[in-house]
């Protein structure tokens, strides 16, 4: 069974109307959610991971929890939801992300009830008297019709693969491991005694998930950065080391280190089946109802899914416009310049900008090299381009404005980063 992509974004875009008299509660208790947000996530996961500790050992990134990242995701996430409700605008983004993201992890339907029982038995813990009958029942209805929207829209997800819900989950053998940099290595990856793997969308990515020395089954999303059709699959891991951020102590990469460690030829690997709604098949038609052209914009490890793109686009002798733009710290931070040079070396009509926080003036990249950050003020933009866009927070807080102040439009700006409130950016 298929479901087409149309029919994915209409389940986004037309969630349950938000009754009026919920409404006006749910817009005049807003301000007092927002302030006790962060008192009322942690009682939250600290209640349910209490009475449910596999859900932190196998599912939850500890990492993220560790740094309260995945709990001021979701606060930012129902918060934002209410808004858009209240507001009349549109979810459609927001909730692509989240939803595909959940289908990586195998969420099922019947985890939403367990998550609205422990959060709201949070909000009440923390609010006390303030939660009245009628504020809680609008604040139910908030949850309920985020959660529908997300559990019709991640059974599309699942009826496209053509998996029942949750089973996402297969095998995979590593057959080749290249250690391009100190902190980066790239695997490749087939089924089982050679099988092929499942076909993806260009720009998609998998879950891969380990067995840490404690037991814990720990799950981290790769970008595919090889052309979809032959059955392989190749992901660029970055060592992600232990680090302080606003004075607080990050921990080192739980899964990036594992496979740093011992990831090798002949390793099965636990991976799910792709998802990810950064994808090439995005950019439509420009105006002259050709394909659009596309403009492929990374930092650091973000090159990943554009590999993957530019790849698929070699593969397929796609003639359309493309301009393929890549910041780094310097060269030798560079990963994958020469396979970004290589494939597209084999494209009709592209341009390739690279800039080097530390380059010296004699440097070579792919393409022309700038010195600094990036700058698209320089740069001329194909008209009618589609914008994808993969980095940290800081680079695509950046350049989102860039690319609006050069006139591309919001809806033309395609943007992804791997952390838990990515869909903010």
């Amino acid at each position: 069974m298929t479901t087409s992509i149309t029919t994915l974004e209409s389940i986004l875009a037309h969630p349950r109307e938000l009754s009026a008299e919920h409404a006006a509660v749910v817009r005049a208790t807003l301000p007092v959610i927002g302030a006790h947000i962060d008192e009322i996530t942690p009682v939250f996961y600290r209640t349910m991971f209490a009475d449910n500790p596999d859900l932190l050992r196998d599912t939850f990134n500890r990492g993220n929890q560790k740094l309260g990242a995945q709990q001021r995701a979701l606060a930012a996430s129902i918060a934002t939801f209410a808004t858009l409700l209240v507001d009349g605008r549109s979810p459609v983004e927001m909730l692509s992300r989240i939803g595909h993201k959940h289908a990586s992890l195998g969420i099922t339907p019947d985890q939403y009830q367990l998550v609205h029982d422990y959060l709201f038995g949070a909000i009440v813990e923390v609010l006390g008297e303030a939660v009245t009958p009628e504020v809680a029942a609008a604040w139910d209805e908030v949850y309920w019709i985020m959660a529908a929207v997300l559990v019709d829209f991640e059974k599309a997800l699942y009826d496209r693969a053509e998996v029942e819900p949750g089973d996402v989950f297969r095998t995979a053998t590593v057959t080749a491991r290249e250690d391009v940099t100190d902190s980066v290595a790239v695997f490749t990856l087939r089924g089982p005694d050679g099988r092929p793997l499942p076909d993806f969308r260009p720009g998609q990515y998998t879950s891969v998930g380990v067995v840490l020395p404690d037991g814990a089954r720990q799950l981290r999303q790769y970008s595919l950065s090889s052309a979809p059709g032959d059955g392989t699959w190749r992901i660029g891991v970055r060592r992600v080391e232990p680090a302080t951020a606003d004075g607080r102590a990050c921990p080192a990469g739980e899964v990036s280190g594992w496979l740093h460690a011992h990831a090798t030829v002949g390793t099965t690997l636990e991976v799910t089946l792709p998802f990810g709604d950064l994808v090439l098949d995005a950019a439509g038609t420009g105006a002259a109802g050709q394909t659009a052209p596309v403009v492929l914009c990374s930092a650091g490890i973000g090159i990943t899914p554009m590999l993957g793109m530019i790849a698929h686009l070699a593969a397929t002798d796609d003639p359309r416009r493309v301009l393929v733009l890549h910041a780094d710290r310097s060269p030798s931070d560079h990963v994958l310049a020469d396979e970004v040079a290589g494939e597209t070396a084999m494209l009709a009509d592209v341009d390739v900008h690279t800039w080097y926080e530390q380059a010296p003036e004699t440097v070579t990249g792919p393409g022309s090299v700038h010195h600094g950050y990036m700058d698209l003020s320089s740069i001329a933009l194909p008209e009618d381009a589609h914008v994808f866009l993969c980095g940290s927070t800081g680079f695509l807080q950046s350049m989102r404005p860039q690319f609006l102040d050069a006139g591309v439009p919001e809806d033309r700006i395609h943007a992804e980063l791997f952390a838990p409130n990515d869909w903010l950016v």
